[in-house]
């Protein structure tokens, strides 16, 4: 079990020969960088560029898990898309709830989209052999806890809006002919991955009902951002690893490195028996170390207008 994120990188760079829209690719493994809610904003221009500079010579392939902008607003869309314009791998990302908010999220996903990103929104694709099937997500919360379509109106509304999520989910899933699949989200499908939120607001952060697709296909990986306190890893209850990538997240719990993740995940034909998991080291121990080190420079990331607000992550 290797996690990735400060792997040293060949001499000549996977990145120079893994253009956006390149052809497959001969290994049988895949470095894919994940991150989400960048919470990009009007004056973040130069905030990201070493931090993707960073994953470019450790991965293949970049995810991004919601929340690329902060208020939803093209401008800060249009600036992120500068940040990206020397990374030379693909990038696929779903929106966030901070992406809908301003009503913009069409000239949004337009945006990136002319950028050359891939956004996902009940969608799939495949790049190099590996399949991605991206959807936003939605709350509900999790389990017998998980909210009911029951009484008002707008209760209903609700949950039928986390069934609607699931339900596109698993039409991205099935629309793919891959071996091995990762489902991107934005919301969260375990309530693992969320534990060091307020318990109060659980329902908000993700839902149940985007698991139950994940077990029907040879899912290798689930990625998801949106709870900033929440726990790096957890799974599914048939075993499929998640991981919540939200920077805010990460930078806590990764002090010595940049906050990304890198995983390797298996592509090409499939194998007799069940999907090989993608697989990276467990979080870092929380605690100081004895000795100390230097700290690996990080980037002055826009924390967003509402980081530090436990709903409205």
């Amino acid at each position: 079990m290797r996690d990735l994120a400060e792997a040293p990188h060949p001499q000549h760079g996977l990145a120079q020969l893994f253009k956006r829209g390149g052809p497959y690719m001969a290994s049988s493994m895949m470095r894919v960088a994940a991150i989400g809610d960048l919470h990009c904003t009007k004056t973040s221009r130069g905030a990201f560029q070493p931090l993707f500079s960073r994953i470019v010579d450790a991965a293949e392939l970049m995810l991004i898990a919601g929340d690329l902008t902060d208020y939803g607003l093209a401008e800060e869309a249009r600036v992120l898309v500068k940040e990206i314009a020397n990374v030379r791998i693909p990038i696929v990302a779903v929106l966030g709830n901070h992406d809908i908010e301003s009503g913009q999220e069409a000239e949004i996903t337009h945006i990136l989209a002319d950028s050359g990103v891939t956004v996902l929104n009940g969608d799939a694709c495949e790049i190099h052999g590996l399949g991605i099937a991206g959807v936003k997500g939605f709350g509900g919360g999790f389990g017998k806890h998980a909210l009911g379509p029951w009484g008002e109106t707008i209760i209903k509304q609700f949950v039928r809006e986390a069934v609607d999520e699931a339900l596109k989910l698993e039409a991205a899933l099935a629309r793919l002919r891959t071996s091995h699949l990762i489902a991107l989200l934005h919301y969260a499908p375990v309530a693992q991955t969320v534990e060091g939120e307020p318990l109060e607001i659980y329902p908000f952060l993700g839902s149940s009902r985007l698991e139950e697709p994940i077990g029907r296909y040879p899912v290798s990986l689930v990625i998801h951002g949106h709870a900033h306190r929440g726990f790096p890893e957890g799974q599914t209850k048939m075993g499929v690893p998640v991981y919540n990538v939200a920077l805010p997240l990460l930078t806590r719990t990764f002090t010595d490195r940049l906050p990304f993740r890198v995983f390797e995940v298996p592509v090409g034909h499939k194998l007799a028996g069940e999907p090989t998991p993608a697989h990276s080291t467990p979080p870092a121990p929380r605690t100081v170390p004895s000795t100390p080190t230097e700290p690996a420079p990080q980037p002055t990331v826009a924390s967003g207008r509402r980081a530090t607000d436990a709903v409205a992550h």
